[in-house]
Parts: structure tokens; sequence; C-alpha cells
């Protein structure tokens, strides 16, 4: 599948703004949009575990929940890329596994590698931004709260 450039930057920055939100909120600084590929926004959302107290609400997760309940045709025969501020970890590579979504978009793998390579080996299409911003502000987060940053990940 081809995608507009454009569409990359448009969908970070949706990202980026989301995962701003977050933090300005005490939350993970993580944000994440599904943009079809004509550029509507599907669906977009930031994490959320600290401000609702969920146990599951990272921001995959948050922008798949307001995207609402699509059929799968949506997933699958469109042009669908999810975009993310940060790799995804396991449970939200598992929701990109299981809805199809063709395509990922990264801003940063520095601060944490997630299921690139599972994504990778399933034909998802995974695309690393390498941006300063996703970089500094997860960077900042995880020095100013490692307690709340490995529980998200499932640390000790």
């Amino acid at each position: 599948m081809t995608f507009p450039p454009n569409l990359d930057k448009l969908g970070i920055r949706k990202a980026i703004d989301e995962a701003s939100k977050s933090y300005s909120e005490g939350g993970i600084p993580i944000g994440s949009v599904l943009l079809h590929s004509d550029g509507t926004v599907l669906g977009s959302g930031h994490n959320e575990r600290i401000q609702k107290s969920s146990a599951t609400l990272h921001g995959e997760i948050s922008a798949l929940e307001n995207a609402g309940r699509l059929k799968p045709e949506v997933y699958r025969n469109s042009t669908i890329p999810k975009y993310t501020t940060l790799s995804p970890c396991s449970m939200c590579t598992g929701a990109i596994l299981l809805y199809k979504i063709p395509r990922v978009v990264i801003g940063e793998n520095i601060n944490y590698v997630g299921g690139e390579n599972l994504l990778k080996s399933r034909g998802v299409e995974v695309v690393v931004l390498d941006d300063e911003q996703c970089k500094g502000l997860m960077k900042r987060f995880i020095e100013e709260k490692p307690e709340e940053w490995n529980e998200d990940i499932g640390e000790v």
C-alpha cells in the first residue's frame, strides 16, 4: 500500500498532541491516532491508565476505543495507518494484529521497544520516525516518574 507522505506528518502531530495532553493531566505521555488513508481521523486517544485508574487504557487502546465499533472491512479493506508516539507494547501489538491494521507509524523507539518485530513478522509495515519531540517527552516522563512508567510496561 502507498501512503501520502503528508499523512505521516498529520498522524504523528495528532498523536503528539494526545501524548502532551496525557502528560499535562499527570498521565503517561503516549498518544495514538487511527487515521484513514484519506486523512480522516477515525479515533484518537492517549494513555489514561493513571487518570482513570485503568489496567488497560494505553494510547493505542484509547484510540481504538474512541474510534468506536467498526466493521472488519474498515480495518482490512481500507488503508488505515495507526500512529503512536512510542513503540507498541505487547497488548497494543495484539490489538493491531487482531484488527489487521496494515501499518504502524511510531514516533520513537529509543525509550522503549515493543512488538515491532512481531508486527513485521506478521506483515505489518512498521515505520519509525525517530521524532525528537516524542523522545524528549517520554524521556522526561521516565526520569520524573519511573515507578509509573515501570507499572505501565509491567516491570517491577
